[in-house]
């Protein structure tokens, strides 16, 4: 507790909506606020301040944020405290003049970009008035996972034309290597077992430095750092969002030679046809892209692919959509995330001709997750009968009884299933050995080898 104030400062409950990249940032604000003396509430009924980190990358994620917001509010006009609400994160940045005459139930908003100023927002909103200001700490992350995400990197130089990205969080920028280091090793000596690097473009990290930096100056080279970082724990190296223009001999290399690395790649295509990639504001052709990934495939063993199929572009053909669905299934891609397209306010495709009507794109998107999920059913089964190590995530109370709940090194973890174990001597956090014996959907079972 600060020493600045006798009394408690009050109270903070968290709400985080939308990707990994918010949950680090909500943690980032959890850090500084809790260093600054307020404490976290498990129940927004026990809160004097709620901070929902909002996410617009959809229309229908803006959508859940503000819903979530306004929900915030009717239950704090029926309650005893004066529960008060700051917005934080996407749906600020893209719509922040809009936003207090829109919403006036919400006592402050904070740009992405202004978050690491959370603790004078709140200051203000509770009418406190700090002796001096506070000292920006050292941010501690307060994850209590055995899985943490890392981000390298923030914003997009992409502009890719069907997405709001660069609109909300900015022009890319890379994260210093000595803030990723000093992140990390905190984040193992808490006892974390697997580091997930992430931003919204990770295979340029780096090449937004000047010349004088020392330590990494690719991603490639950050790989092998983390992983000397981790080396003297039992600790998993995942990276996420790649491009398939990052995917250089050097970083193939790194992902292959560097045993803490993961051969896990997540490369979000969007689609194989290069007329339509071009309209998306992208690179590459169907050629292209199936060499990358038969290389891919070739140079590292085990490599497990994980791509995105943006569906219903504007413009885009029956004729292309089935070309898509050829690519996917003659790839085999173990997981594929499937979205419809969104004609996004603020982006080029939001004007384009040729906008494909719902019950079209509602045909093409469910044909496409048909696709995925057969793939991905058929790459979850064939690991029945292998032997793998799988990170314990947490204990689940079922109909039969308890089981843990984990996953392999296959599985990003919240995105692609998980391992279902009976309860042993084992706990959260520990990485056990197990075989798995049957699957369903995305889900293993499996039992722990002695």
């Amino acid at each position: 507790m600060s020493e600045q104030f006798a009394d408690s400062l009050g109270t903070i409950y968290f709400i985080t909506l939308g990707c990994a990249k918010n949950e680090v940032d909500t943690d980032r604000m959890r850090s500084l606020l809790l260093s600054a003396g307020y404490e976290e509430a498990c129940d927004v009924e026990e809160a004097d301040v709620a901070i929902v980190n909002t996410c617009s990358f959809l229309a229908s994620a803006t959508e859940e944020s503000i819903e979530a917001t306004l929900a915030l509010a009717e239950e704090a006009a029926t309650g005893v405290r004066n529960l008060k609400i700051v917005m934080c994160g996407c749906v600020p940045s893209r719509y922040g003049s809009e936003l207090p005459s829109e919403l006036p139930e919400v006592a402050a908003f904070v740009r992405t970009d202004e978050e690491d100023g959370i603790v004078a927002v709140v200051d203000r909103v509770l009418g406190r008035e700090r002796v001096e200001a506070p000292l920006v700490p050292q941010v501690k992350r307060t994850v209590e996972s055995a899985v943490a995400y890392v981000k390298i990197s923030d914003g997009c130089d992409r502009f890719c034309s069907f997405c709001a990205i660069p609109y909300i969080r900015g022009r890319y920028h890379s994260r210093p290597w000595s803030e990723i280091e000093a992140e990390v090793r905190d984040l193992v000596a808490a006892g974390v077992h697997e580091i997930v690097l992430i931003g919204q473009d990770t295979g340029i990290w780096g090449e937004d430095f000047d010349e004088a930096v020392t330590g990494p100056g690719n991603l490639a080279q950050l790989l092998v750092a983390v992983a000397e970082a981790v080396r003297p724990e039992r600790v998993w190296v995942r990276v996420l969002y790649l491009q398939p223009e990052g995917m250089t001999d050097e970083l193939i290399a790194a992902i292959r030679d560097t045993p803490e690395v993961l051969p896990y790649i997540d490369i979000p295509i969007q689609h194989c046809s290069a007329r339509v990639l071009k309209a998306m504001n992208r690179t590459g052709s169907e050629e292209e892209l199936e060499a990358l990934f038969a290389r891919l495939r070739r140079e590292i063993p085990g490599m497990i692919i994980r791509t995105t199929y943006l569906v219903a572009f504007p413009g885009e053909t029956y004729e292309e959509h089935e070309q898509m669905l050829a690519f996917m299934d003659r790839i085999g891609f173990d997981y594929t995330s499937v979205f419809a397209f969104s004609p996004e306010e603020g982006t080029r495709a939001e004007k384009m001709g040729d906008q494909i009507d719902d019950a079209e794109k509602l045909e093409r998107t469910q044909s496409a997750m048909d696709l995925a999920e057969s793939l991905g059913f058929a790459a979850t089964a064939a690991h029945v009968g292998e032997r793998a190590e799988v990170i314990v995530d947490g204990i689940e109370e079922t109909d039969e009884g308890v089981e843990l709940i984990g996953h392999a090194w296959f599985q990003a973890p919240d995105s692609d299933g998980a391992v279902h174990l009976d309860a042993t001597e084992a706990t959260v956090g520990d990485i056990v050995e197990v075989e798995f014996t049957d699957s369903f959907c995305y889900e293993l079972v499996g039992y722990v080898v002695e």
